[in-house]
């Protein structure tokens, strides 16, 4: 079966191909701004597939994919309610974002549990699989880029800058010195995150990253173990798999 895979965040909503289990290709993405059905289905012109499988966290946008998907055949909207293979240790599993609990059922796939799934995006997530495994749950903090734009936007005398590895940590300019800020002082967020979370957890959990920002923060953390950008997508395959067959 030729599955659509759609993930639907706040700044970018992927979308990719998968021909089989873990066969994930033509992958490309538009700013989720611009979702519109006549943008969709011009994007997926020529694209053949069976089902569609949408991890969707902007209500809006998930209507404008319905509209478009639902009369090329079946749409499956992951949820707590999904057919995900882990057990949910939470309170309230239906408040659980459905990018967090795709990233969940990617990692434990892919990278065993228990683990720690670090998402680069809008926000920063870390969600924790218990060895059970189980989602038991995680930290959101406000995301790398949005850090940098609050200051550019509050600020008079400081730019907008493009994030990239700061060349010293003492900036010799006002753009070297927000970078040196906002990436060397957002991996020592991360580190003592992920350093808290471990703390807590009964065994080891393997550290993984993924999102817009996953490359550049993990290159100076020791602490994450791997990168893996198609994480998420491979989590929508994974349960999309268990209910189309």
């Amino acid at each position: 079966m030729n599955l659509l895979l759609i993930d639907n965040s706040n700044t970018r909503t992927k979308f990719a191909l998968s021909r089989r289990a873990g066969d994930i290709s033509s992958e490309f993405w538009l700013p989720t701004a611009d979702l519109s059905t006549g943008r969709l289905e011009e994007a997926l012109a020529g694209f053949d597939f069976d089902a569609s499988a949408i991890c969707s966290v902007v209500p809006a946008k998930q209507e404008v994919l319905d509209a478009c998907l639902a009369p090329r055949g079946p749409v499956h909207h992951l949820s707590c309610h999904s057919p995900l293979g882990i057990e949910i240790d939470y309170p309230r599993p239906e408040s659980i974002g459905a990018d967090r609990l795709a990233n969940a059922v990617g990692v434990v796939a892919r990278h065993g549990h228990p683990a720690i799934v670090i998402d680069f995006g809008t926000a920063v997530t870390f969600d924790v699989i218990s060895p059970e495994p189980a989602y038991a749950g995680g930290v959101i903090a406000p995301g790398l880029g949005a850090m940098g734009e609050y200051l550019g936007r509050r600020t008079a005398l400081l730019p907008q800058v493009e994030l990239a590895e700061p060349d010293s940590a003492i900036g010799k300019s006002t753009a070297d010195a927000m970078r040196a800020g906002a990436v060397i002082g957002y991996r020592g967020l991360v580190r003592e995150i992920i350093s808290a979370i471990r703390a807590e957890l009964p065994k080891p959990a393997t550290a993984v990253a993924t999102g817009g920002d996953a490359a550049l923060i993990a290159a100076g953390v020791a602490e994450i173990d791997a990168v893996d950008p198609d994480l998420t997508l491979a989590g929508i395959d994974l349960v999309a798999r268990r209910v189309f067959g």
